[in-house]
């Protein structure tokens, strides 16, 4: 049985490495507010997201992952490496896949909508913060009502505001792609 491929454009490839490049750029400042800082990243991730859709953001965040995975610096505090995957915050850089791809996806199916933007973002921001939480309890050994304390709650007005924000920009910044002239 042959796989129908989903072919990615110049246009698409190229839209996909500027959000690449603007999420490396603006992922490494960050709040210091407890082991887990408060990260710029998840802002362009919705972005990217609404309005990139799901295959493109996907697919920005994938290379991310990757290019901090090998040790370039963009991760939190300018740091990189496999090993801040595989320490306490691991989690939520792992978490930023699902995140992306659930809030891309529910975009794409419901388009017109604009509480799809406010809903996509809650969904994936659950599922990030699911990952996040999950990892650093398995690295910490810490219970799961700490663990809420530390990774969860002191976000939780961050990324209400990033939500507020994405949903502003992204239908707009979609639209604004989407007239661009075509490559």
């Amino acid at each position: 049985m042959k796989m129908k491929t989903m072919p990615i454009t110049v246009r698409e490839m190229v839209f996909t490495a500027l959000f690449t490049s603007v999420l490396c750029a603006v992922a490494p400042f960050s709040i210091e507010i407890g082991p887990i800082p408060l990260s710029f990243a998840t802002l362009i991730i919705y972005i990217a997201a609404g309005s990139l859709g799901w295959k493109c953001a996907t697919i920005c965040v994938l290379l991310y992952v990757t290019l901090g995975a090998i040790g370039i610096p963009v991760f939190s505090r300018f740091e990189g490496g496999f090993h801040k995957i595989a320490g306490m915050t691991g989690g939520f850089i792992i978490g930023y896949i699902p995140c992306v791809l659930a809030t891309g996806a529910i975009f794409e199916a419901f388009r017109k909508k604009l509480a799809a933007y406010v809903v996509g973002m809650v969904i994936g921001t659950v599922l990030l913060y699911t990952c996040g939480t999950v990892w650093f309890i398995l690295q910490t050994g810490s219970t799961l009502a700490t663990s809420l304390l530390l990774c969860v709650t002191p976000f939780l007005p961050g990324d209400t505001l990033k939500i507020v924000v994405a949903s502003i920009v992204a239908p707009m910044l979609r639209n604004a792609l989407a007239n661009t002239t075509r490559v």
